[in-house]
């Protein structure tokens, strides 16, 4: 039952998080602010909420140590969400995108150390090749864009451990408290953050309040929010140095609806990752 729950939450996870790449620059295209579009991220996290914590009759845990293991879980997703805003203004997406994408390698690390997770042979070459995919999915072409200074540099860094150590903690937390809790503290910490993005916010530049605007970034942003619900099942039930590298293939759903929907042909570096990809995710489900 683990098993099969494990793999079928981690292809959801995948499958939506793909789907969410994919549209994900609709509303901004059209004038809605990434920033903005956050604070309706946040929003969507909670009808996925409730649902979850409906299916366990409500029983949420509230003590001390399950409030501060789901609050840690948030603030570390949330916060280097927050951050990456920051980071794309000021550093080329061509450098940041793949730093950050390769984040599960200190999940790996810290699993095994601290939960002494294993892994068949077969398993670490699916691992291996996971993470050479997720590396060339997040390949960015090079732009002139540049910084007087390091900070996105510095900033980069910080999100690569800050979404390191959240799947780790997430995993964690599993081993002693409900999913369903997690992912309410989980959405806590996001709705608190929602004034930082609000801050961060141009609202001096027009933005589109219309249908392809809040109310589009909505529906795209809930493809999201029940992909992190059902990423925090694949944990409670799998391993996270087999679960973390498979979701983070997700680029590879979100290149193929471009193709289809866009007719956008990928580059020699993507297709390289889609084999990768491909073989990664074969491995890892075995």
């Amino acid at each position: 039952m683990g098993k099969t729950n494990w793999l079928l939450y981690a292809c959801i996870t995948t499958i939506f998080w793909g789907i969410w790449g994919a549209f994900i620059e609709i509303p901004e295209k059209a004038g809605f602010p990434a920033t903005l579009g956050y604070a309706v991220w946040a929003l969507t996290m909670i009808p996925c909420s409730l649902l979850a914590l409906h299916f366990i009759k409500w029983k949420l845990e509230y003590d001390i140590r399950s409030i501060l293991l789901g609050s840690i879980v948030g603030l570390l997703g949330a916060g280097g969400q927050l951050l990456l805003f920051q980071a794309l203004r000021e550093g080329p997406a061509y450098i940041v995108f793949p730093l950050i994408s390769l984040f599960p390698i200190l999940t790996i690390v810290l699993s095994m150390i601290f939960l002494k997770e294993k892994a068949t042979r077969k398993h670490w070459k699916g691992i291996v090749i996971a993470l050479i995919a997720i590396l060339l999915l997040s390949y960015q072409p090079a732009s002139a864009k540049v910084s007087t200074s390091n900070t996105w540099l510095l900033l980069s860094v910080i999100i690569f451990i800050l979404w390191g150590l959240q799947a780790f903690v997430m995993k964690f937390s599993n081993n002693t408290m409900r999913a369903e809790s997690i992912f309410f503290y989980m959405m806590i910490t996001g709705v608190l953050l929602i004034p930082i993005a609000l801050w961060m916010t141009d609202f001096s530049k027009e933005i589109n309040w219309g249908i392809k605007g809040p109310y589009l970034a909505g529906l795209i942003h809930l493809l999201n929010a029940v992909g992190a619900l059902t990423l925090v099942y694949a944990l409670r039930y799998g391993k996270a140095i087999i679960v973390v590298p498979m979701t983070g293939l997700s680029p590879l759903i979100t290149i193929i609806f471009s193709l289809i929907i866009y007719a956008v042909l990928p580059g020699p570096v993507l297709i390289a990752g889609m084999v990768f990809a491909m073989a990664g995710i074969y491995l890892l489900s075995d």
